[in-house]
């Protein structure tokens, strides 16, 4: 497959779409057995790039029998832990060798702006795969001293240790496809395990990328492989008994149908699911910060992220100057491909994701304010960035995650009518409080229902900071000190002597 879009991309990546693509399973690159394959797109054109393998259950059922292989003999766990993180750093190296190919090519497939792809996916990913390298060596237990009635003249010596938990599944989604990769299979690494890594069919290069250059780094052959495929080879993959753990990041809809699946065998399972998340604005706000962090938190990759902000409050003596600055500046984006360099909105990632947010746009015509950006281009999945204002409660795009570049603005009474509006809804992933009050700050952050509350900012992450949501937004925590703890099992010891 040739590319034949209007911008010159590295030499190297261009070779690689036009190479035979497959499933890495076992240190190589394999077909498979499946008959069906798919197309990757480039959205801004629309044309295919690439084509890959569907993987069948066949497929699947040999990559999951290859990591546990390759767990059960103890190549990767029985290994020193900082002979383990030396390896996880050279591939996180690796990364930061190839960053610029990387990122093009993650632009290609997805869509999104070259420069985010490059300094916030592929550099912001490097950082956290030094950070779960670095885990490695810190995965500890606790000592106890217990009350057991032993035998006369006997002690009891009681302890914990955490090991590997077995074969994880990653199941990645398509809007940060090599970043949030990273983010499963690093911190898996780290503690021990062997990764099946599924990224979707939609944007799948830069996970056989990953894969590549995790072997070439030292990871052993079946400690990380990877297969693509769609729902068919996801279903598989979740319901392998000899899959120990999930980490799934993905819709609510999909994570609750993983769950069930799970539970019917004990599987453990961190899902990291969707959001509708809330901004509140109040009155004493700096206007010029709360719209350009508002923006950012609301367009940054089109919206196609799961804790953009898609909802904001704000309360009456600012109201108009918000929507005003919003309007303002939604006006001046300019709409384009992911690498054209002066575009500030790029397309979605599919046709069919496209259309779903169009049908929201079109629910809420007549029954809101829409104030529209720019004209988007002929070609390519593009959605035009959208603020709705003061949007009737009943449309689905002010309960509903839209994952788009649209974003609702409310005028609300005061703080408390914010506060109530921003908790009423099923998801609790992040929320964002926008005040110079600090006495206002410490209030209201405790009685926001979200994994993470943003002051004064909306969207940033670090390794260091644990992410994860509340409610439907999922269970579990990534990120931070006890990150790689996610993939191990906690085992109590107690020693008569």
């Amino acid at each position: 497959m040739t590319y034949n879009g209007s911008f010159k991309i590295a030499d190297a990546n261009r070779a690689f779409l036009q190479r035979a693509h497959g499933h890495f399973i076992e240190g190589e690159l394999t077909p498979g057995e499946g008959t069906r394959s798919g197309c990757v797109r480039d959205p801004s054109t629309e044309d295919v790039i690439a084509e890959v393998p569907l993987a069948s259950r066949a497929d699947v059922e040999l990559a999951v029998r290859s990591a546990r292989q390759a767990f059960d003999d103890g190549r990767w766990r029985y290994m020193a832990p900082t002979s383990r993180e030396r390896i996880l750093l050279k591939f996180a190296d690796l990364i930061e060798r190839d960053a610029d190919n990387l990122a093009e090519l993650e632009t290609l497939e997805q869509g999104k702006s070259l420069a985010i792809a490059r300094y916030v996916e592929v550099a912001g990913g490097v950082d956290f795969a030094r950070y779960a390298a670095g885990l490695a060596t810190k995965i500890t237990g606790m000592t106890f001293d217990v009350s057991i009635p032993t035998p006369p003249g006997l002690r009891s010596t009681a302890y914990t240790r955490r090991e590997p938990v077995g074969v994880v599944a990653g199941i990645v989604p398509w809007n940060f496809p090599f970043a949030i990769a990273i983010w499963k299979i690093f911190p898996a690494l780290a503690a021990g395990c062997s990764v099946v890594l599924k990224p979707t069919e939609l944007t799948p290069l830069t996970a056989i990328r990953l894969a590549e250059l995790a072997f070439e780094a030292g990871v052993p052959a079946g400690i990380l492989n990877v297969i693509i495929g769609d729902g068919e080879a996801g279903s598989a993959l979740v319901a392998s008994n000899d899959v120990a753990k999930i980490s799934f990041t993905g819709s609510t809809a999909t994570g609750k149908a993983i769950a069930k699946v799970a539970a019917d065998r004990m599987a453990r399972v961190s899902l990291e699911l969707g959001g509708k998340n809330p901004a509140v604005v109040l009155d004493d706000a700096d206007l010029e910060q709360t719209v350009g962090g508002l923006m950012l938190g609301a367009f940054l990759n089109q919206g196609q992220v799961c804790c953009s902000a898609s909802r904001v409050y704000v309360t009456a003596g600012l109201f108009d100057r918000v929507v005003t600055g919003l309007e303002g500046a939604v006006k001046t984006l300019t709409l384009g491909a992911g690498l054209d360099p002066n575009a500030q909105v790029n397309p979605l990632v599919s046709a069919q994701h496209r259309d779903r947010v169009l049908q929201f746009l079109s629910e809420a015509d007549g029954k809101a304010e829409l104030l529209h950006g720019a004209q988007v281009p002929d070609r390519g999945y593009f959605v035009a960035p959208t603020v709705v204002v003061n949007a009737e409660a009943s449309l689905r795009l002010t309960h509903e995650e839209v994952f788009g570049p649209v974003l609702t603005v409310t005028r609300v009474a005061d703080a408390e009518e914010a506060i109530r509006r921003a908790n009423d809804n099923s998801y609790g992933l992040a929320a964002s409080l926008w005040t110079r009050d600090l006495k206002a700050c410490l209030d209201i952050v405790p009685q926001l229902h979200a994994g993470t509350v943003w002051v004064n900012t909306h969207i940033p992450l670090d390794p260091a900071l644990p992410f994860g949501g509340f409610k439907q937004s999922g269970n579990a925590r990534e990120f931070g000190p006890r990150w790689a703890e996610a993939y191990t099992e906690e085992k109590s010891v107690c020693i008569v002597h």
